[in-house]
């Protein structure tokens, strides 16, 4: 049943100088086993959306629903809800406390209330997920490289078996190749695992090419909910709420424009080729 979000509100500082409406009436039906995007400028309202999806803060006004369970409700188990929806926070090795990898993730199954060897063998497994094998297991985690380190935070979440993964900024401060790998995991752990994967980002390649939905915030407000396809093709509208849509729209627009007749659907490198490939043969270019 996923998630519902109803008629949602978060304000800040209520009734004082400083109040601020960070989400106005947001109702949002995110299904089981999507991958979403979630884009905006900051200040959009991304962080607030993702910590009310695990009951970090609690909306002003409004519900939220997970599997029709409202997370409001008297003696609703809040504690559960953060092992079934897991918020891997922006930089999240800088999270990690423990001398071991091993000792960081099982952390969270203990927080849980498993035992030693049940938080052990969800650590374990959850480390493979990840990539890491038991060579990693006892090391330091100040030992590895940044992208080892981002691995060990998502593996902290990975290891409490979530229904629902929110990957705030996964790829800050990697390099291409980090960047990739890690948006290459979060894929396949999406669909090995059948879980919902929120990607919060501020990089339109990355959601163009990951996700199947994308909501656009502005001011607390969703803009747009649909494909990225449908999104992107609204590029001068998020302009103007200073956003962009990724290079390859604006490359194939220009191409249209310059009289070569080539689609501009296009959002991703690999669908520009193809779509240049048949322009080309289509004016015999190529055979």
């Amino acid at each position: 049943m996923g998630i519902q979000l109803q008629n949602v509100n978060y304000i800040y500082s209520p009734g004082t100088a400083f109040e601020k409406h960070a989400l106005k009436n947001i109702s949002l039906d995110i299904k089981d086993g999507e991958f979403l995007g979630l884009i905006g400028h900051t200040g959009s309202g991304k962080s607030t959306l993702t910590q009310l999806l695990n009951g970090l803060v609690k909306a002003t006004s409004g519900r939220i629903l997970f599997h029709g369970e409202n997370i409001y409700q008297e003696k609703y188990n809040m504690r559960k809800l953060r092992g079934k929806v897991g918020l891997v926070f922006q930089y999240p090795e800088h999270q990690l406390f423990e001398a071991a990898v091993i000792k960081d993730v099982e952390f969270g199954p203990k927080n849980l209330g498993f035992s030693k060897e049940e938080a052990r063998m969800r650590a374990e497994q959850a480390l493979k997920d990840v990539g890491l094998q038991e060579e990693f297991f006892e090391l330091s985690p100040f030992e590895l490289s940044g992208g080892q380190k981002r691995r060990v935070a998502i593996a902290g979440v990975l290891a409490m078996e979530p229904e629902v993964l929110i990957l705030d900024e996964p790829t800050a401060a990697l390099d291409p190749l980090g960047k990739e790998e890690i948006l290459e995991l979060v894929k396949y752990l999406q669909k090995d695992k059948k879980i919902t994967v929120i990607l919060v980002s501020h990089s339109m390649e990355e959601v163009a090419k990951y996700v199947d939905k994308l909501i656009v915030l502005n001011r607390g407000e969703i803009v747009f909910h649909d494909t990225p396809k449908e999104v992107f093709k609204q590029y001068k509208k998020l302009e103007k709420i200073n956003l962009a849509a990724p290079q390859i729209t604006y490359i194939m627009n220009d191409l249209k424009d310059n009289g070569i007749p080539v689609s501009t659907d296009a959002i991703t490198v690999n669908e520009a080729k193809n779509a240049l490939l048949d322009w080309a043969k289509g004016e015999g270019l190529i055979p």
